[in-house]
């Protein structure tokens, strides 16, 4: 009889368990799916102010070749993050993010870099060609002058 009643209290207990297994594999989905969308919506934003930083290096002249690939590649692994957040596979879709946000850490830092560089050596090149255009103006100037003054000098007897 003990044996009995020791089955039907596991069977009681397996049975509540089974009852409320529902709940925690929805808990354990809604936390999944809360992660996924923040990890895409994190690397997304990364993605985007990494894109700003590199834009703004090309526009001060930098060669952001590398940057732009290291975007692409990051960009690719946000478009599987989704991919994978679409079909409902979370797991894979937070791997992707932190895989795409990985690949971003640096960037921004090493757009300035170049942009930095860039606009240094736009100024310089400004400086060289407005310097160099006067001061061969100024020798151009110079050696006509001297020129004309040794001619004027030979034509007089």
């Amino acid at each position: 009889m003990k044996d009995l009643s020791k089955n039907r209290a596991l069977v009681t207990v397996f049975c509540v368990l089974l009852m409320f297994a529902p709940l925690y594999v929805r808990l354990s989905f809604c936390l999944s799916l809360s992660d996924a969308e923040s990890a895409i919506q994190s690397a997304e934003s990364r993605l985007l102010d990494c894109y700003g930083a590199v834009y703004e290096a090309e526009r001060a002249g930098a060669n952001v070749s590398g940057l732009l690939m290291v975007l692409n590649e990051a960009g690719w692994f946000l478009a599987k993050a989704k991919l994978a957040y679409n079909i409902g596979d979370f797991d894979s879709a937070i791997g992707y993010a932190l895989n795409c946000s990985q690949r971003l850490d640096g960037i921004v830092s090493q757009a300035n870099r170049l942009k930095l560089e860039a606009e240094q050596a736009s100024s310089m090149d400004f400086l060289i060609n407005y310097v160099g255009s006067a001061a061969g103006s100024m020798a151009i100037l110079a050696v006509g002058y001297v020129a004309w003054f040794f001619l004027k000098k030979r034509e007089v007897p």
